[in-house]
């Protein structure tokens, strides 16, 4: 079933061809900026609590090592 359209019919197939085209990239770009933020994100939030993390053990260690100290001391 082969239709034959006019000219200006083609062309605005063509045109809106290439508009939609455009759209569907603009949309995928977003996506993919949108991904890259969310892995942006998680890899903080990630390092974020191991900073927290360590900090904690840091100063668990310092009180001990002062603990131990005083202890020695008296």
């Amino acid at each position: 079933m082969t239709e034959t359209y006019s000219k200006s019919r083609q062309q605005a197939e063509i045109a809106f061809g290439k508009v939609q085209t455009q759209f569907f990239a603009k949309d995928k770009a977003v996506e993919e900026l949108e991904s890259i933020a969310r892995s942006r994100e998680a890899k903080t939030l990630r390092l974020r609590e191991a900073r927290l993390a360590k900090d904690l053990e840091d100063r668990a260690s310092a009180i001990a090592a002062l603990v131990a100290k005083r202890t020695k001391a008296s």
